[in-house]
């Protein structure tokens, strides 16, 4: 008899869930745990408070159950059909012992102990008089689970919060008393152990800064009186009268001692200054340096360490201080003391331990890639660093790089692309200025330096050789917020060995021309970046930065440049750009539950060519399509508007598409399905347009029509996440083409994965490493 398809698949999939039964492997009378279930029996709680009460207990049960991978104990079964191995080697005890685990037993399960810790967390949060019994039941052949009851009762809030008196008798009560403003016990709120912790880490530093260096949270004592009222509360704050002296005392800094040549070999926690040979102790302003190499300048620290002699003690100028020593990039590690001081009262000499990375470093980088367009390539880069150039902390930086790009099928294969390249930079930690200029940061400023130079040539068509230079500063205000402003950066690019098969092709479309003019672009710009989404844990984060660049506008403006009349003005015999052009990205990602998460991103981006220019130069123009973009559409193809290029040779160059204003709005998805394996479903939908008409882009021009010209894909994303590397492949397909017809433009209808030629023209793949945002 012949089984069909379907029925034979189902018997597969049955008879595989059959021998992943576990229990079978169990001895007499051993039962498999299989977790935790919590029952909150309450009248007076709302539904998902229960729920919420139930999710957060049974996460406290222990032991934890066997995992689960698609519902089935894999490593369970894994480790019962590995069998007992001979010896404590080879691969049966690899596999039962690295990758399965032993069952779970409930007879490992101690349910009073569990109980107990249920009780007691439902006490920490307020409910005093909470009950839990707990119970077990069969949850299947050999297999049994824990059921915890819990009666919590009605829960405690708070009544009054009583802190010392502002006219203390003791300079201490005084200034724990001067904390209560921003207190987190809050009269009406329930009561929360948490919270309570919370509030004592809070008062300790407040005081740590003013001054109060010895003292810690151990010192401050919460008072709970619950018979004040109808299940109410008052927490008197108070200091413990155990607090050793020197806890209650206000410290300043005396000596600063500094050691910028520690080595991690000293075997000793610290260092003696009195046994230090005085040849070798240098004393700049308030510190005491001992660096008789003379490897770093005393100017340095003067940047870098927010205490000065008489300061009183505070947290933050302590955490800064470490904050910019390692920001420097020069050392390795950093490490601080504080001593009481032995020739002032109450005050406390400060010790900086410096440990220098070599300063000189060799780094090599290879790395591969791949894009919707189908090229495929790699990138070698060979970095020199030079730390401490100056003795200042400087860093000097220099790289040789060099890569390629192939497309093994396709409409440009054999247009492959390889450039080489070298780029200098220096680094100064700090502003260099005609004036003074404070960033009262934990970050140090830098001035950075920048000269590069690229060969890039596309096999077949043209070679171009770009130079650049930049001078800039960067800046941290906090860590979350970030500045870059480039008040010189000049670029200049000049075509070589354009091939006739590419002048012909740019002899007709101006688009092509572009590409191969030489341009010179100079102006400033400025960029800021504004992030929290380091902050795992919180629901709402978001990215943003924006930019701003202004080209050529005094040299046009001064000389009347204005390109519509012909009246354009050259720089070293070229035309150089004039232009404004902004870009804003905005990210917004929310997290749904502990694995997975919505992610969207909006970029809006315009470019307005003046003056000496009737368009963006090319290398400063807007594109969109690609692994990072619109991921249902090749690399660069989608735009301007609604423009296509028609009657394509599908034996010659296929150009990138280019444009002066750019939307581009994306929506993902994010959900971990197993260990290190996340997945994602993701639609994105943008374009690019034009300022200013071109008879050569027939519908490229920006109109206040231009939503119906948005390009829409949609798709699936698999992603290997290893935290330090993230490798994704998404694959995706257009639903809204923008140059077909008005009324045309969706295609959901005819998409057909059935269809080999629909497949072929429409399933875009993209291998990439990150995330696209």
């Amino acid at each position: 008899m012949k089984i069909k398809p379907k029925y034979y698949l189902l018997t597969v999939l049955l008879l595989i869930i059959y021998g992943c039964s576990n229990t079978r492997y169990l001895n007499d009378g051993e039962m498999l745990y299989t977790g935790a279930e919590v029952k909150v029996e309450d009248t007076v709680m709302t539904r998902r408070e229960r729920k919420d009460m139930e999710v957060n207990m049974e996460e406290l049960a222990r032991p934890k159950t066997n995992r689960k991978i698609l519902g089935l104990r894999v490593k369970l079964y894994i480790y019962n059909i590995a069998g007992e191995p001979k010896k404590d080697s080879g691969f049966r005890y690899w596999l039962r012992n690295k990758v399965g685990e032993p069952p779970v037993l409930f007879s490992q399960v101690d349910l009073d102990y569990n109980a107990d810790v249920l009780q007691n967390h439902a006490e920490n949060n307020g409910y005093f008089k909470a009950r839990v019994s707990a119970d077990s039941t069969s949850s299947g052949k050999k297999k049994v689970e824990a059921v915890y009851t819990v009666t919590p009762k009605q829960q405690y809030k708070i009544r009054n919060v009583i802190f010392p008196s502002d006219s203390s008798l003791t300079r201490l009560d005084s200034a724990v008393a001067k904390t209560k403003r921003r207190t987190r016990l809050r009269k009406g709120r329930p009561y929360d152990l948490d919270v309570v912790k919370d509030e004592r880490d809070r008062i300790d530093e407040r005081l740590k800064q003013k001054g109060y260096y010895y003292f810690n949270p151990d010192y401050i004592l919460v008072k709970v009186d619950s018979t004040v009222g109808d299940h109410q509360v008052d927490m008197r704050v108070i200091v413990k009268d155990e607090a050793p002296e020197k806890a209650k005392r206000q410290y300043t800094i005396n000596n600063i001692y500094i050691f910028p040549n520690y080595s991690l070999n000293d075997t000793r926690d610290t260092i003696n200054v009195k046994n230090i040979v005085k040849d070798s102790v240098q004393q700049y302003k308030d510190f005491t340096i001992i660096d008789p190499q003379n490897t770093f300048k005393p100017i340095i620290y003067d940047r870098t360490l927010y205490f000065h002699k008489g300061d009183l003690y505070n947290r933050t100028d302590h955490n800064l201080s470490l904050s910019r020593l390692i920001s420097l990039g020069t050392f390795r590690f950093v490490k601080n003391e504080f001593r009481v001081s032995d020739s002032l009262e109450n005050s406390l000499d400060a010790y900086y331990y410096l440990t220098p990375m070599p300063k000189k470093s060799i780094r090599t980088e290879l790395s591969a890639k791949t894009n919707s367009a189908n090229y495929t390539g790699s990138d070698l880069t060979v970095n020199w660093s030079n730390r401490n150039t100056f003795r200042a902390a400087e860093l000097l930086s220099l790289s040789v790089y060099g890569g390629f790009e192939v497309q093994m099928a396709g409409q440009n294969k054999g247009y492959n692309v390889y450039r080489v390249g070298s780029e200098v930079s220096l680094v100064w930690p700090r502003f260099i200025t005609p004036f003074r200029v404070e960033a009262p940061s934990a970050f140090v400023p830098k001035t950075r330096a920048l000269v590069n130079y690229e060969f890039q040539k596309r096999i077949h068509l043209y070679a171009l050789n770009s130079f650049k230079a930049q001078f800039s500063y960067l800046w941290k205000e906090s860590t979350t917020k970030e500045h870059l402003l480039n008040v010189f950066d000049v670029n200049y690019v000049s075509p070589n060995s354009v091939s006739d098969e590419y002048q012909q092709m740019a002899n007709n479309n101006p688009s092509i021309q572009r590409v191969i003019d030489k341009q010179f672009i100079f102006g400033p710009s400025y960029s800021y970046t504004f992030t929290n989404t380091m902050r795992k844990y919180k629901r709402h984060t978001v990215y943003y930065k924006g930019s701003l660049e202004l080209a050529g506008t005094i040299f046009g403006l001064a000389g009347g440049a204005n390109v519509k009349k012909g009246d354009t003005i050259t720089f070293l015999n070229v035309p150089f750009s004039q232009y404004a052009k902004t870009e804003h990205e905005f990210r917004y990602f929310m997290r749904l539950g502990r694995d997975s998460k919505i992610a969207t991103r909006a970029i809006v981006g315009i470019g307005v060519p003046y003056g000496n220019s009737s368009e963006l130069p090319y290398v400063k123009q807007f594109f969109s399509g690609g692994t990072n973009s619109l991921r249902a559409f090749r690399a660069r193809s989608v735009g301007p508007g609604s423009y296509y290029p028609e009657d394509i040779d599908p034996n010659s160059f296929v150009p990138d598409e280019s444009g002066d204003i750019k939307l581009e709005l994306n929506a993902e998805y994010r959900a971990k399905l197993y260990s290190v394996i996340h997945g994602a479903v993701f639609v994105d939908a943008g374009n690019v347009w034009l300022w200013n008409s071109n008879e050569e882009n027939p519908g490229g021009k920006f109109t206040s029509d231009f939503m119906s010209q948005l390009a829409v894909g949609t798709g699936l994303g698999l992603r290997l996440d290893l935290d330090f590397l993230v490798l994704r492949l998404d694959g995706a397909f257009p639903i809204r083409k923008p140059w077909l017809p008005a009324g045309n433009r969706w295609v959901i209808d005819d998409v057909d994965f059935g269809s080999k030629t629909w497949r072929k023209d429409n399933l875009v793949f993209n291998l990439a490493i990150g995330y696209p945002f």
